[in-house]
């Protein structure tokens, strides 16, 4: 098993920025003729430029990003063989996932993860509360704050929707129609203490072909995926990173921001990004 990453050129600390001014989605929530322009107009000139973005003032309780948090501390922080009852088996995608039980013969990253699926389909309204009681037991009923995460973020993954059909020109509703349905997977991403930082990575160099996807922070943090976005929270470690120009720059932590991240497939099917 090989913690060390092969290209230490992806070890060195970068010293560029991008420098991500957030989008306010108050007024944008409340339809505000003047700020539905203005935050447009902002996430058009960041997916012209790198394809990343911030909003504050997204609707999401902070009290509740805080219990997730906590949640999300819990379960890393429990015995391996109490995580290894969400094992995730091979070719699935939900599940409890480490790069130190499980062999790999490079690149591997230094992070645990644990994946679930969340479905706005009012006959699934209880998936996710449902998977950890199936699989993990009745003492972890607590679990299912992340349910109500993901409605939250399924919610706000809509509006953000509606923010991209604006600033293409096409009109609000487009998107929304399209996956106001859809599935989406969180991930809950842990990266815990390393001794020789300067040799590994959490994550490394990839690319989001899905549509789009959602975290917590970069020590510890979760994601959920609605197909043409990435929404991830970060903590204030930071660490994330844009390849732009040929380089990669930093994008600094917001405490009080969402960053999202249109993937591969929303840019290719949206031709002006």
């Amino acid at each position: 098993m090989k913690l060390a990453y092969p290209n230490n050129s992806y070890l060195v600390k970068t010293q560029l920025h991008i420098h991500v001014p957030p989008s306010d989605l108050k007024g944008f929530l409340t339809g505000e003729p003047v700020a539905v322009s203005n935050a447009a107009r902002l996430v058009d000139l960041s997916c012209r430029t790198h394809g990343f973005f911030q909003v504050i003032n997204h609707g999401v309780d902070p009290r509740l990003i805080d219990e997730a948090h906590k949640i999300m501390d819990l379960f890393f922080a429990m015995p391996l063989s109490k995580k290894q009852r969400a094992h995730r088996k091979v070719g699935e995608y939900c599940g409890y996932a480490s790069s130190f039980t499980n062999r790999f013969s490079s690149k591997l990253p230094w992070k645990e993860t644990l994946s679930f699926r969340y479905s706005a389909d009012p006959q699934c309204s209880n998936v996710v509360q449902d998977y950890f009681l199936n699989v993990m037991g009745e003492d972890f009923s607590h679990f299912g704050t992340f349910q109500e995460y993901c409605e939250a973020m399924s919610k706000l993954s809509i509006g953000i929707m509606e923010l991209l059909g604006i600033s293409l020109g096409i009109g609000e509703s487009y998107f929304r129609n399209f996956y106001k349905d859809d599935d989406s997977i969180m991930r809950l991403n842990y990266y815990p203490l390393c001794q020789k930082p300067e040799q590994t990575l959490g994550t490394g160099p990839h690319c989001d072909p899905t549509s789009l996807r959602g975290c917590l922070p970069l020590n510890d943090y979760s994601e959920a995926t609605k197909q043409p976005l990435t929404i991830l929270r970060q903590d204030n470690v930071g660490g994330l990173e844009a390849f732009v120009e040929e380089k990669w720059h930093s994008i600094a932590p917001c405490s009080e921001a969402f960053v999202i991240n249109i993937e591969d497939t929303f840019m290719v099917n949206c031709l002006k990004y």
